[in-house]
């Protein structure tokens, strides 16, 4: 983004400048240098979710503001436009429609319509087509010739743009609705005479345009707002007709429309952080390339060897036929033909004439082959099986979350007799598992491009992944399995429906701090891991997790914080099973989710 275009952002928010206190430790928050990242990035990252079922309200402002973007309707963008049109006409003192001429032509900046109006009215008005006087002057003429179809007309049926070059009414009618049908060109359309540059403005479009050609050409006007300014996008969900206005230099591209579709601003892929645009570009092109289908082939067949047709051998012997019309019978090990082979050469389960080929190497490179295509699609089928997996188990959260939220609060809120302000705190919950899902899905896609060799890095993202998922899925369960004991319950209110509060909202915070803290790890490439395979003395001092060189092999050491930047001393300590916080060991109860020791 340039700068000019920051003056023309609307309702822009101030940069959160609260300062994050250096003595947290990773699993308490986590400080944003332990990260290697900006505070200001750290703080447009956390995860703050909105109830959707606001944004129904009727009293619910023109602007839904969210920490980085803007999310604009049609009403929204309408008023932009008229805004920014009042603002150039003041300024400029030239008229609206002259105005809306301008901002199209410079893709709606303000800034740079001032900016080139002011170094050089002249030529803006040279390029853009805003003449000040007319090319052509008719004084005392009675009737004109068309341009276009040479007809006599009577001046009231003769219309001409500042040009000053007559064209009879059907001639203007047929040029423009043309226009307006080819597409969104419409909006710079030029007077038809081919030596005039003369823009032809709103007002002569809607005199002499159908009424469905005015709609089409008010479409166009409004999307231009859109898709001709550089911070602006629609959102890419099916059927949304929303925009996101961005707010510059915010740091996450992350945005979520009213729609519920949270995607990438940067490359309207959904959205996928903490993987970089890159990587996720990378990772949908091999999830539908035709290179894993032949790899599948290379590794699980082997082509017949008189027609070459790849067969697969799921079970049986190792006498195969080919299928017709070849019906060739060969030997599945050696390729050789069947008619060669029998008890003399091991029968139908073995083939010496292979084992012993085998061994003199002649197989060697395609046996090579053959091994690296299984290896490779093994590799890549661990991690897109998981990704496909945390996908699904989203999709299913979002469903159960839309569930809990029209029907089961209601009936909660009935037989615990509590308002359903009160349990907000469920709905938090479920958020938090819809994105975290999100989260998770990614890192596989992350873990998939992480070089083998850096084993160091390697070991410090699967532990923290792993820590991450074993929170998810505590939270997972509370919010799924232990919920239902109080739906279901018939004997009115339960006595520890509040110790459940305390436990789901507890996992809750101690989830998001897992999940931030990943985020902030893989965002920073993992650079708390030096080269040798150890942690740099801050990570060691404000990690959950750090990595030691032992015998040469990696090692993960683990600790839980409680607060404190030093190492914890697992005799000082006790690890609470729901939440796996790190307690004083004096204490009975554990600090963040209220379970007894």
């Amino acid at each position: 983004m340039e700068s000019e275009d920051e003056l023309d952002m609307h309702d822009a928010h101030d940069d959160d400048d609260d300062s994050v206190d250096n003595e947290e430790d990773f699993y308490s928050g986590g400080d944003d240098d332990a990260a290697g990242i900006d505070s200001d990035d750290a703080d447009v990252g956390d995860y703050e979710f909105v109830d959707n079922d606001s944004d129904d309200s009727d009293d619910m402002v023109s602007y839904r503001h969210q920490q980085n973007y803007i999310i604009l309707a049609e009403a929204d963008i309408q008023q932009c436009q008229e805004e920014d049109i009042t603002r150039v006409s003041t300024v400029l003192s030239i008229s609206k429609v002259a105005a809306s001429i301008l901002l199209r032509y410079y893709n709606w900046s303000v800034s740079k319509v001032h900016d080139e109006w002011f170094a050089d009215e002249e030529k803006v008005r040279r390029s853009v087509g805003l003449l000040q006087k007319p090319v052509l002057r008719h004084s005392n003429e009675l009737e004109l010739p068309c341009g276009i179809c040479f007809e006599i007309y009577p001046l009231d049926k003769i219309q001409s743009a500042a040009c000053g070059h007559p064209f009879c009414n059907a001639c203007w009618t047929g040029y423009i609705s043309t226009s307006i049908n080819d597409g969104p060109g419409c909006l710079m359309l030029r007077c038809p005479d081919p030596s005039c540059g003369a823009a032809i403005d709103q007002d002569m479009i809607n005199l002499l345009v159908s009424e469905d050609d005015k709609k089409k050409y008010f479409r166009y006007f409004v999307r231009s707002y859109v898709e001709d300014n550089r911070k602006t996008k629609w959102c890419p969900a099916p059927g949304c007709d929303y925009a996101v206005d961005f707010i510059v230099g915010s740091g996450s591209y992350d945005v979520t429309c009213r729609c519920s579709y949270s995607f990438c601003w940067n490359c309207t892929e959904e959205a996928h952080r903490p993987v970089d645009c890159v990587t996720v570009a990378r990772w949908i092109l091999k999830n539908s390339a035709e290179s894993e289908n032949m790899n599948w082939i290379l590794a699980n067949s082997k082509p017949c060897p008189k027609c070459k047709r790849p067969i697969e051998k799921n079970q049986g012997c190792m006498h195969l036929t080919c299928t017709p019309p070849c019906k060739f019978e060969f030997c599945w090990l050696c390729l050789g033909p069947w008619s060669d082979h029998g008890e003399r050469t091991g029968g139908f389960y073995a083939c010496n004439r292979y084992e012993t080929a085998k061994q003199e190497g002649v197989y060697d490179d395609a046996e090579k082959r053959r091994e690296m295509a299984k290896n490779s699609l093994e590799r890549y089928t661990h991690y897109y099986e998981r990704w496909a997996t945390n996908q699904s188990s989203r999709q299913k959260a979002l469903a159960d979350l839309h569930q809990m939220q029209t029907v089961h609060l209601e009936k909660l809120s009935d037989i615990q007799c509590q308002p359903q302000s009160q349990l907000k705190f469920i709905s938090e919950a479920w958020l938090q598992i819809v994105e975290c899902r999100r989260v998770l899905k990614w890192t596989y896609a992350y873990g998939y491009y992480l070089p083998e060799r850096e084993h160091a890095k390697r070991q410090f993202f699967e532990y923290l992944q792993g820590e991450a998922e074993s929170g998810l899925e505590r939270l997972h369960q509370c919010a799924e399995k232990e919920l239902h004991a109080y739906l279901n319950a018939a004997d009115g209110p339960s006595k520890d429906f509040n110790e459940f509060r305390t436990k789901l909202a507890g996992l809750t915070s101690v989830t998001r701090n897992y999940f931030e803290n990943l985020v902030r790890a893989l965002e920073n490439g993992l650079s708390d891991v030096d080269s040798h395979g150890t942690c740099s003395k801050t990570a060691s001092s404000k990690s959950t997790g750090g990595c030691r060189s032992k015998g040469g092999k990696g090692k993960m050491s683990a600790f839980r914080g409680s607060g404190s930047s030093r190492n914890i001393d697992d005799t000082d300590h006790w690890s609470c099973e729901h939440c796996t916080f790190a307690n004083l060991k004096s204490a009975t109860f554990c600090q963040m989710c209220q379970q007894r020791r």
